[in-house]
């Protein structure tokens, strides 16, 4: 149904006309991002699950290396050789637009720990077990951190489909069915006020023609009439 405040004048029909082309485009163009974000999406999360898979890997490696590492020392041992560590992590954020949304793009590095060297403790005193997992969450840490940047661009793209979603559905549902019956709504009036006007024109056409021609018989008559 059309909105009962529509104005049915040329100047109304002209900007909703106007609406219409712009919505449609902006309807494509949304329909494009769209498709586009959910092939950004399907990438990340396949890469996500990826980069899961390996983290998840580590984690249970170190894990399980910590675990036998506790049970042959002390905890106070174990305590003491982790206390402080060798190296330290230097971490900046910056941002990539993905389809007009800023994803965080993370950037690490490490300071200390000379040639590799992660281990904070003499090897005479502790068991290799802990040298595993030390080493296991030393390689897995760039995994985690990617993995974290994954999900939280994953988690971004997906806010971003469901915006463009509703918009391209409100465009596609809403916007355009009800201008295009507005538009239809304004073409039938002025149509039918066209009709109601030539109609008046033609009855007014014909009331001075009838006019005419009962002037014209009148004339006649007294042409036609003898003189007294």
């Amino acid at each position: 149904m059309p909105s009962a405040t529509v104005n049915a004048t040329r100047m109304e029909l002209t900007r909703l006309k106007g609406r219409l082309k712009t919505a449609v485009r902006g309807h494509k163009l949304l329909k494009d991002k769209r498709d586009e974000l959910m092939k950004q999406f399907l990438e990340v999360i396949q890469e996500n699950r990826a980069i899961r898979r390996r983290v998840e890997e580590g984690m249970t490696r170190a894990h399980g290396s910590f675990t036998v590492a506790s049970a042959l020392m002390s905890p106070e041992s174990l305590e003491q050789a982790l206390l402080y560590p060798k190296q330290s992590v230097e971490l900046e954020l910056s941002f990539r637009n993905v389809m007009s949304v800023n994803v965080p793009v993370y950037h690490f590095q490490t300071h200390g720990g000379q040639g590799g060297d992660v281990y904070p403790y003499g090897f005479a005193t502790t068991s290799c077990e802990v040298d595993g997992a030390v080493e296991a969450l030393s390689s897995v840490f760039q995994d985690m951190l990617k993995l974290a940047q994954v999900e939280k661009t994953s988690q971004l793209l997906a806010e971003e489909i469901e915006k463009t979603r509703r918009r391209v559905n409100a465009l596609e549902y809403v916007v355009i069915p009800r201008t295009q019956e507005n538009i239809k709504y304004i073409s039938m009036k002025l149509e039918e006020n066209e009709r109601n006007n030539i109609i008046r024109l033609m009855k007014v056409k014909d009331m001075l023609l009838a006019e005419a021609i009962e002037e014209k018989r009148q004339q006649d008559q007294k042409t036609l009439q003898p003189p007294l």
